[in-house]
């Protein structure tokens, strides 16, 4: 039994070290042919893979965080 939203698949490396994304992992995080994927790696706990607009969305957004805090902080 599984965790609602949680998933695990598998993929092979083949020789020019490339994977294939399971089918049914492209459907759910909805990776099209084309898209960037960002490779997030640690050496203890492994690899993770994003999309790549998606962080960068994640990111903008801390940064416009960041942004409102330091005018906030000039207003004073």
């Amino acid at each position: 039994m599984s965790a609602k939203g949680k998933y695990a698949w598998t993929a092979k490396v083949g020789e020019k070290g490339q994977i294939i994304i399971p089918k049914e992992a492209r459907d759910v995080f909805e990776i099209k042919s084309g898209d960037t994927l960002l490779l997030l790696g640690d050496t203890e706990r492994g690899i993770a893979i994003v999309k790549n607009e998606d962080f960068l969305k994640f990111a903008n957004e801390i940064f416009d965080a960041q942004r409102g805090i330091k005018d906030e902080s000039n207003k004073m």
